[in-house]
Order: structure tokens, then C-alpha cells, then sequence
């Protein structure tokens, strides 16, 4: 859940960003590089602002769903 929150924030705040930099001024570009370098800066050191303060609100991480058959049966 905390994962797809996480994308669906950022997507927001990009669309958000397209849409002032298009309609009210060209420095709300500063914004976008904003999200740019924070998103960077979560690939290289795996820590996340906006990420903590989603865990800190009680969102959990996404799990894989456990195989129900292990894939030996399937390569008979």
C-alpha cells in the first residue's frame, strides 16, 4: 500500500507542478527539479522523506504474495 501511495503522491505533484509551470509561471519549474533531486537522492541513499512520513501516518509496504506451488512441479 505505502509504495503505491508513494507513486500516486509524486505522479500528483509532477501533474501538479506541468500544470502551474503551464498556467501561472515558468518557476514552478524550480518545483519539478525539487521532486527531481529528492527522487535521486531516494535511488542513491534508499531514504525518503515523504516515504518516512507515510510509515510515521501508518501505511504498511507493499508484500509479495507467497507462491501457493513451488515452481519444481511445474518443470516436470
Amino acid at each position: 500500500m505505502l509504495d503505491r501511495v508513494f507513486r500516486g503522491i509524486v505522479g500528483l505533484f509532477v501533474l501538479a507542478g506541468v500544470g502551474l509551470t503551464t498556467v501561472h509561471s515558468p518557476k514552478w519549474i524550480y518545483f519539478l527539479v525539487l521532486i527531481g533531486v529528492m527522487l535521486a537522492q531516494s535511488a542513491l541513499t534508499d531514504r525518503c522523506p515523504l516515504l518516512w512520513l507515510l510509515q510515521k501516518a501508518g501505511l504498511k509496504r507493499c508484500e509479495e504474495p507467497a507462491p501457493t506451488e513451488s515452481r519444481a512441479a511445474y518443470s516436470r
